[in-house]
């Protein structure tokens, strides 16, 4: 999930003060089970503002009274709190690195262990291109150690609408400019415009719907991936999803943050750097 805060999508916006929009987030957590408190005001403020001037109402008020009487701007407001953008392969660099290091260390680990399972998490997962592209990358570099080792990979996002999009895993051209011609033609079927992914990845990625802020529904994983996401939530709360992640890594466990991310808090004592440059983490020994 990528929540969008560009300062040029607005101007002459509402101003909204800290108690319209704690009504606001009062009505979206009612009747949608939004958490929007966890998010940073300054992004709120401002994608409310565009749905009070795209309803036409005409002030915080009047858009609380629309809300509370209008399924649809329900949910387009949900909607324009959470804007998906994503794709496959994104930041290449990172991909590479899992390739090169972080994979091969956790098939080791994992045939060590006797567990004969690894699981991997996706964090705000969006339309479903990075888990789908770590399926990509482990059929194409790693089918011999999956024979040993069974991998489990899972997409968690708030959206229920976009998860059901995932599941269909079709995608527009845009959405795959980074994947190799060779594995466009091996991985994805054209049909017209759009991209299908073929059913044999598609069966390797599994969709939850969750916010990322509700720790507590975090199950166990060797790796997880939460890039693009921690920016948009207030400080207190990265903490949060920060501790979270490390109770459900085991010791050595992986952690990838988005290139503009990075630790904070006490959390930093909980992890070691593998790539400081792909903000790649190492859960330390407790």
């Amino acid at each position: 999930m990528t929540i969008s805060c560009d300062d040029n999508v607005l101007t002459g916006h509402t101003d909204i003060t800290d108690e319209e929009l704690a009504e606001v987030g009062t009505i979206l957590s009612m009747w949608r089970n939004f958490n929007m408190s966890a998010y940073k005001d300054k992004c709120m403020k401002r994608r409310v503002a565009i749905r009070i001037r795209l309803t036409s109402s005409r002030d915080v008020s009047e858009y609380c009274h629309l809300l509370r009487h209008n399924e649809h701007e329900l949910d387009m407001l949900q909607k324009a709190l959470t804007i998906h953008v994503s794709q496959f392969f994104r930041n290449p660099s990172m991909f590479n690195k899992l390739r090169t290091q972080v994979f091969p260390e956790l098939f080791t680990s994992c045939i060590k262990d006797g567990s004969g399972l690894m699981r991997i998490v996706s964090l705000g997962c969006a339309g479903g291109e990075e888990p789908y592209s770590l399926a990509i990358l482990l059929r194409e570099y790693f089918s011999t150690e999956m024979r040993s080792v069974r991998v489990s990979i899972q997409g968690i996002d708030v959206d229920g609408e976009i998860l059901g999009t995932a599941q269909q895993a079709d995608y527009a051209e845009d959405h795959i400019k980074e994947v190799p011609a060779a594995l466009k033609d091996r991985y994805f079927r054209q049909d017209g415009l759009r991209f299908r992914l073929v059913p044999e990845l598609r069966e390797m990625v599994s969709f939850r719907q969750s916010n990322i802020s509700d720790t507590a529904e975090y199950g166990p994983a060797h790796l997880a991936i939460c890039r693009n996401t921690l920016i948009y939530f207030a400080r207190p709360d990265q903490e949060k999803i920060l501790h979270g992640i490390a109770e459900m890594l085991p010791e050595d466990g992986i952690m990838v943050l988005g290139k503009s991310e990075t630790l904070v808090g006490d959390v930093r004592r909980r992890f070691s750097p593998v790539c400081p440059v792909e903000r790649i983490y190492r859960k330390l020994k407790t």
